[in-house]
């Protein structure tokens, strides 16, 4: 049986659909589970075992291009998928299935698509809480309640992987690695403030740590603003590695300190020790599973608000959780 994942676009939903993947492939042996992804997520499934390939999903956020949806519907329908998971609620996600004729088109009811999902999902957050939770639900019949617990996601990195990494970055292993990641695609309202950071990075590099800075492009200036300001082994890759070799770094640090993003997901995958700081977002939606991670947050009345830039203008909820306060954190995942 062939089955089409239609996966999220952003990185941490993709990490939190693996459980999903996992009970499609327990409960049917002979699965060939392949994924219709954006290229920036592609990674991160390509090191989850469960999938077969990943097919590239050409399309930005927002873009609906019916013309180039109905020509890659055309090259996925030659594929003989029976079923496709639309992990995504939205309506344009639901279409190249729809186009491509896969007969069983799974996925909650979302944005009014009776007509494209013909398996539907309700949603009740009060039954589905977590977001891991409505991905996995979508292997059930509608209306059956969730089997728990669910499997934890896991992604691989081989030695080799890790080596072939090192290499590629003209970087050596080193004694005690720490990874920090100061971004957060969503916005500024996950972001903890560089200054914190740079005081978190300051007291571990002294402790004698070697300290990786991971992010995308964007996180390059705040980066550079760490490193700048931390005297040592501290190093700024933010914008310089691949997914691919971001992962495999990642999979090498003794500590991962991160604020709630994609990275945090990785890590949390990757059974890393991780310290994961709260603002505007909610880790009763989408926390890190592991029992390796402890979660910093403040719990103030005006959070969680789930915006992208703190609607009161003062970000409390980052800029008050204090560095001591993570460094403590830090101390307790760490050896002596």
């Amino acid at each position: 049986m062939k089955a089409l994942i239609v996966a999220p676009a952003w990185i941490g939903d993709t990490v939190l659909a693996q459980p999903l993947f996992e009970r499609l492939c327990e409960r049917h042996p002979d699965l060939q589970l392949d994924a219709l992804a954006p290229r920036w997520v592609a990674p991160v499934l390509a090191r989850m075992p469960q999938i077969r390939q990943v097919i590239d999903s050409p399309f930005g956020h927002g873009q609906i291009s019916l013309k180039a949806r109905w020509r890659l519907a055309r090259q996925i329908a030659a594929a003989g998928y029976r079923q496709a998971y639309i992990l995504p609620n939205s309506l344009k996600s639901a279409l190249v299935p729809f186009l491509a004729g896969i007969p069983e088109r799974i996925g909650f009811v979302g944005e009014s698509r009776y007509g494209l999902v013909n398996r539907r999902h309700v949603l009740d957050k009060a039954v589905l809480p977590l977001m891991v939770e409505r991905f996995a639900q979508l292997a059930e019949v509608p209306g059956a309640p969730l089997p728990r617990p669910l499997p934890r996601p896991q992604l691989a990195s081989s030695p080799e992987q890790q080596a072939t990494t090192l290499a590629a970055l003209g970087l050596e292993r080193p004694h005690r690695p720490l990874v920090f990641c100061p971004g957060a695609e969503y916005g500024p309202a996950k972001r903890w403030p560089a200054g914190h950071f740079i005081a978190l990075a300051q007291a571990l590099v002294a402790r004698g740590h070697t300290l990786w800075l991971l992010g995308s492009p964007k996180d390059r200036a705040v980066g550079d603003e760490i490193a700048a300001q931390v005297s040592g082994n501290c190093r700024n890759l933010c914008g310089a590695t691949s997914l691919e070799q971001a992962i495999d770094l990642i999979a090498q640090a003794e500590l991962v300190v991160c604020n709630d993003s994609g990275l945090m997901h990785v890590a949390a995958a990757l059974g890393r020790r991780l310290v994961a700081l709260y603002g505007s977002s909610s880790p009763g939606f989408t926390p890190p599973l592991s029992d390796r991670a402890t979660i910093l947050r403040l719990g103030l009345s005006c959070s969680p608000c789930f915006k992208r830039e703190c609607p009161l203008g003062h970000l409390d909820c980052l800029n008050k959780l204090e560095p001591a306060r993570a460094l403590d954190a830090c101390l307790a995942h760490l050896p002596p």
